[in-house]
């Protein structure tokens, strides 16, 4: 059984395995992602299910896709449409139902304990498409991002600024995995997850909390943020607006970087907000093609989990 849940879950060099293989494959691909020559894939008439509990647009085009173009079929289902964590079936009994129907199974949900207790009902590979302590995939492609723009990412310098949320969690966990320094620039009160940061120093990550957004992205090869304010975020939206403000990434900010930095961005963005359009539409900017990747990354992980 192999699950897609989180980097730190998968070795370094499976790891390195999937995004070789998601450029192996974007080679067969046409540019408006039609594949190209016929290949075989442990995909081939199987059948992904997708579980929504959040909304999606890049995850489900992506995954969609990918597994069509992996020669399999795709299900999707909301929330509403199931039983699932709402009282009126047992999750290990809708766990059987979905075991018996699909072989790999795709969940967005809110809580990462949702995922991890389905993960461990399930007889079919589950793959994580964003909780609220990760995302896994988006990570992924970032890596396949970088190495196609900029070279190999073993060793590089990148910043996340703002919010430390679960995409930041998952960046520490990548940083680690694939070998690069990662400085994390955000507020007090908006700090990525203890847990995952005492992971990074345990396994030597070069991970560094700085709380100066200008002294996070001086000389680095990449800045990447995230909306300030997430799905199903509770919050107070003004002060937390307010708080973050210093750390939007403007022209200001990326001249800090280096010369040839690259820009990313989780999408979806909220211009003026944590980003400028002036930056996120500019020639540094790589986040269509970090979108675009998430496709050649999803065929990659679906073929990991099921070789």
């Amino acid at each position: 059984m192999k699950h897609f849940l989180d980097l730190s879950h998968i070795s370094k060099k499976e790891l390195r395995g999937i995004v070789n293989e998601a450029k192996r494959r974007k080679k067969k691909c046409s540019n408006k992602g039609k594949v190209v020559v016929s290949e075989k894939s442990t995909a081939k008439d199987k059948l992904l299910l997708m579980i929504f509990e959040k909304p999606s647009t890049r995850t489900r085009l992506s995954f969609d896709l990918a597994m069509r173009q992996l020669g399999g079929q795709t299900i999707v289902m909301n929330s509403q449409d199931m039983h699932l964590g709402k009282g009126e079936e047992t999750i290990e009994d809708t766990a059987k139902v979905i075991s018996s129907f699909s072989d790999v199974v795709m969940f967005r949900t809110f809580a990462h304990n949702s995922l991890i207790e389905l993960s461990k009902l399930l007889t079919v590979p589950l793959i994580n498409g964003l909780t609220d302590h990760s995302h896994p995939c988006q990570l992924l492609s970032d890596v396949l991002t970088f190495e196609e723009t900029r070279g190999s990412i073993q060793g590089a310098k990148v910043a996340w600024v703002g919010d430390g949320n679960n995409v930041t969690n998952s960046a520490i966990e990548a940083a680690v995995q694939f070998d690069f320094q990662l400085n994390i620039a955000c507020p007090k009160g908006y700090m990525p997850s203890k847990k995952i940061l005492d992971w990074a120093k345990s396994k030597k990550g070069n991970i560094q909390i700085i709380s100066d957004p200008v002294k996070a992205v001086k000389g680095v090869d990449c800045i990447m943020c995230d909306k300030w304010i997430s799905m199903g975020d509770n919050v107070n939206v003004k002060k937390k607006k307010k708080e973050l403000k210093p750390y939007q990434v403007n022209e200001k900010l990326m001249s800090y970087a280096a010369k040839d930095a690259i820009f990313m961005h989780v999408l979806p963005a909220a211009r003026e907000e944590e980003v400028v359009s002036s930056v996120i539409d500019g020639k540094q900017s790589v986040v269509w093609l970090q979108a675009e990747n998430r496709l050649h990354g999803q065929k990659a992980i679906i073929d990991w989990c099921l070789s």
